[in-house]
């Protein structure tokens, strides 16, 4: 359990390991978001998120900052339980948690060679200071296809009738 608990990073640590990946000359992808429950719509997106690259990082909405995007009813699992879970999978190497509503700070941070967003998203309806700091390091944009029937306000819904 100790190694998935040394998955989750500070910013400043996965700047460091993302230097020694590239170091190696090693591939980095990053996607973010909620992961409030995780389902198999993750697990797909996360499994085809990190063939685009030798190394996935998530990084991880923080508690507030959940609250603020989804409602002050979640998130359900706490932050550090989220990271852990995503840490655990086969697919994630490293995760951070970040407190803003958007990771455009984390994103200038670690220049990853390949950000991955959900297929809901294009390039033009992504956040412009998420945008600014990918194009700025010559990040490739992938969007992932949603595994249709499977999303967490899905699985809420369903539980609350």
């Amino acid at each position: 359990m100790a190694d998935i608990e040394s998955s989750i990073l500070s910013l400043e640590d996965a700047v460091k390991w993302r230097k020694a990946l590239a170091a190696q000359g090693l591939r980095l992808a990053v996607t973010n978001g909620c992961f409030d429950l995780l389902h198999r719509g993750h697990a797909v997106y996360l499994n085809a998120a990190r063939e685009e690259a030798d190394a996935l990082l998530v990084l991880v909405n923080s508690d507030a900052s959940v609250r603020a995007l989804k409602g002050p009813t979640r998130p359900l699992q706490s932050e550090d339980d989220r990271a852990f879970l995503l840490c655990s999978l086969k697919a994630v190497d490293k995760a951070v948690i970040f407190d803003s509503p958007r990771c455009n700070r984390e994103l200038e941070a670690l220049a990853p060679d390949v950000y991955i967003k959900g297929g809901d998203y294009t390039e033009d309806s992504l956040d412009p200071d998420e945008r600014a700091a990918l194009k700025k390091s010559g990040s490739r944009i992938v969007f992932i296809s949603f595994v249709p029937g499977h999303s967490s306000t899905g699985i809420i819904r369903k539980m609350k009738s």
